[in-house]
């Protein structure tokens, strides 16, 4: 038997808006979740911010007129700047880190079609990094005259699941690594665990790195080696001072 399906929408408050019949003559992305009748979904979580409770009603109430038997809840989602990247993530995260998952018994679904790009990306990210245990749920309009329902794809970002991408993935980190030794393989675990974390810091940050080490150890070398393995990746340009 299927567990049931979860999905967490951030309302938009253009695209979800509208009052008065007419608003059932077009496509609206997070009333069209309980349109897409072989989606199936058990439960909607909508996040929004307070001044859109009002919004978040309508939707509600819209949602449960096409979906009689479906779940809905509200939840405040604060952020001042909805283009501010560490204020839009930093509320995102904090909603997820306190939302009570069970992945074991229900399967959740994140909507990144509404919201700012940079609410996209944030749920994105918080999704790829399993702070939210989920797929990706996107919806669209129908046809050109975004008609409802709609339709809808999902996006399973468990790259496991891809062994064309998790091979390309792992010989690159495998590549990294050999550059930072030269190619010289090691048998010290310590040494090949040092190694791993560098290059993941490396390609996945613009900080300053400090090596630290008596003198002989080996620190300009591996500064340059460092160096190498970020310009390959295209995250530094000219040459190593």
């Amino acid at each position: 038997m299927p567990k049931p399906l979860v999905v967490l929408s951030l309302i938009g408050p253009n695209l979800d808006a509208g009052h008065g019949p007419n608003r059932w003559n077009r496509w609206r992305p997070t009333v069209s979740i309980g349109q897409q009748y072989d989606l199936g979904a058990a439960r909607v979580h909508l996040l929004h911010q307070r001044r859109y409770d009002q919004l978040a009603r309508q939707v509600t109430d819209d949602l449960l007129q096409v979906a009689p038997d479906l779940v809905v809840k509200s939840h405040h989602v604060e952020f001042t700047d909805p283009w501010d990247f560490e204020d839009v993530y930093g509320a995102l995260w904090g909603f997820a880190r306190g939302f009570p998952f069970k992945p074991d018994v229900e399967d959740y679904l994140v909507h990144i079609t509404t919201g700012t790009h940079v609410a996209q990306i944030c749920l994105f990210l918080l999704t790829e990094s399993r702070h939210i245990p989920a797929r990706l749920l996107q919806t669209s309009p129908s046809g050109p005259g975004n008609e409802p329902p709609g339709k809808h794809t999902i996006i399973d970002l468990d790259l496991s699941k891809y062994d064309k991408l998790a091979t390309r993935f792992r010989e690159e980190r495998a590549a990294g690594a050999s550059l930072l030794t030269a190619g010289i393989p090691t048998r010290n675990p310590a040494f090949t665990a040092l190694i791993a974390r560098i290059e993941r810091v490396a390609v996945a940050s613009s900080a300053p790195m400090l090596i630290t080490g008596p003198t002989g150890a080996g620190k300009t070398r591996l500064a340059r080696r460092i160096f190498e393995l970020k310009k390959a990746r295209n995250l530094v340009d000219g040459a190593l001072v």
